[in-house]
């Protein structure tokens, strides 16, 4: 016997096919959190499941784009990675960065959470969604499962932020150390971080999730988020994440997640310099940070007028000024240009460890010079250099000197781009789409138990 549909808005207009499952996507309005998304959501509406998105009215031209649904935010603040410093002005002067860090987690991330609940009870008096599919940061997932019982698939789209005895306390970019004493640091540190570092944010939390009743059973926000996921979907593979004998049960590796491309054959960036010279370096900061004089004007200053090809991407701003002030015959400056068009010729990647760019230099056996701190890029930026992919500069603001010899030492040493090829043929053994494809149908027909036998299943650190 057929189910039978009942067309949203008309309680009497009925057809006879099958109840689609209903599916909200939601994430926290900014770009790294939202286009890793994007090709899990045309993968899971092509399978024939009804998808919806929820986010900022940053992203609806996007979502109109992808003929994907859109909810406003309502009740919760506009606020974007592009507009942070201008709606909380008193950020944009801090320089600790612990300091910043409780500050983005309190006002970007755990004041925003009952925020986007209220939006998102809104959403389901219209939209009874079956599956929430969120990026990791994303503060509702708490609300989400335990005010209204319906399961979280969490994208993480950062390195993962779950605590872990075997790790010093996430945030502060320090690597494993399985020595004695190391072990015995790592611990005073938990507690440190705990009560000292984090205290703040950390006492927020307890506040807001005190008040909708909620358990944090004493975790700090992000490794809460993973916890209270019904699944955590990790882009990345177990090798550019640290070993963790406790890792937790609902946490799978899925490979690197990239933003959704259409099949549509579009015009290929080419410029005949990437033939002319022996070494190519690709140079971003990303689409979110402004301020050239961090990455992009020092890596200028180091190789302008040299035999090195320096091919930078500006996001758009400031281009033109930088093409006035660096009218040199090896230097290319744009606004955008594909990855996949200028990848295949690069020798060397300088960032300032945006997460999906770190992925696509991996997938193309393109070693990296990073240096980034704020925005949790330090926790990204310490992976490459502690699985030796490149060089960790560890500050927001390198010198010409300082990128002119870590882009040296990687073009020097082999076994930087030979690890970036083993990670990458790691990567090849995922297919991210039909893995989270596979993890939604299986919580989708057995409930919220995620310790379900998975056949999909990857294993970390094996």
């Amino acid at each position: 016997m057929q189910n039978k549909y009942v067309i949203q808005g008309d309680p009497v207009a009925v057809m006879d096919k099958p109840i689609k499952k209903k599916i909200l996507f939601a994430c926290v309005p900014a770009d790294g959190h939202f286009n890793p998304l994007t090709g899990i959501a045309k993968h899971l509406q092509l399978l024939g499941y009804d998808v919806r998105w929820y986010s900022s009215s940053a992203y609806k031209d996007k979502l109109e784009k992808l003929q994907i649904p859109y909810y406003p935010f309502e009740r919760a603040m506009e606020v974007t990675g592009d507009t942070v410093d201008q709606i909380f002005p008193d950020r944009k002067g801090m320089k600790n960065p612990i300091k910043k860090l409780n500050y983005d987690i309190i006002n970007f991330f755990i004041q925003r959470g009952p925020e986007y609940f209220a939006d998102m009870l809104n959403i389901y008096r219209t939209f009874p969604f079956d599956l929430v599919i969120a990026d990791c940061a994303f503060t509702a997932i708490p609300f989400i499962t335990d005010k209204m019982n319906i399961p979280v698939i969490s994208i993480g789209v950062f390195p993962l932020t779950e605590k872990s005895k075997d790790l010093a306390p996430n945030g502060l970019a320090m690597t494993p150390d399985n020595s004695f004493a190391g072990k015995i640091k790592q611990t005073i540190l938990h507690f440190a971080a705990d009560k000292i570092l984090f205290r703040k944010s950390n006492k927020e939390m307890k506040r807001v999730m005190d008040e909708y009743n909620i358990d944090c059973n004493k975790s700090t926000i992000f490794d809460l988020l993973v916890k209270k996921s019904t699944l955590l979907l990790q882009s990345g593979t177990p090798g550019f994440e640290y070993r963790r004998s406790d890792l937790g049960k609902n946490v799978r590796f899925i490979g690197p997640l990239l933003p959704y491309s259409s099949n549509t054959k579009k015009k290929e960036w080419f410029d005949k310099r990437l033939n002319e010279y022996k070494q190519v370096i690709l140079v971003t900061q990303g689409t979110v940070e402004r301020n050239p004089e961090k990455i992009l004007i020092p890596t200028l200053e180091a190789f302008k007028g040299s035999t090195t090809l320096v091919v930078a991407t500006t996001g758009g701003s400031q281009t033109k000024e930088l093409r006035e002030r660096f009218p040199y015959k090896n230097i290319i400056i744009e606004d955008f240009i594909p990855f996949e068009d200028v990848m295949p010729y690069a020798d060397v990647y300088v960032t300032n460890g945006g997460y999906g760019g770190v992925m696509l230099a991996i997938e193309n056996h393109l070693p990296l010079v990073v240096a980034g701190v704020h925005e949790g890029k330090n926790e990204i930026n310490a992976r490459v250099g502690y699985f030796k992919l490149g060089v960790n500069l560890k500050t927001e603001t390198p010198t010409p000197q300082q990128l002119k010899k870590a882009v040296t030492e990687v073009l020097t040493y082999q076994f930087y781009r030979d690890n970036v090829v083993k990670l990458s043929k790691e990567f090849a053994d995922f297919d991210p789409y039909a893995l989270c494809a596979g993890y939604v149908k299986q919580l989708l027909e057995n409930g919220h138990n995620a310790d379900q036998p998975a056949v999909f299943l990857q294993a970390a650190n094996n």
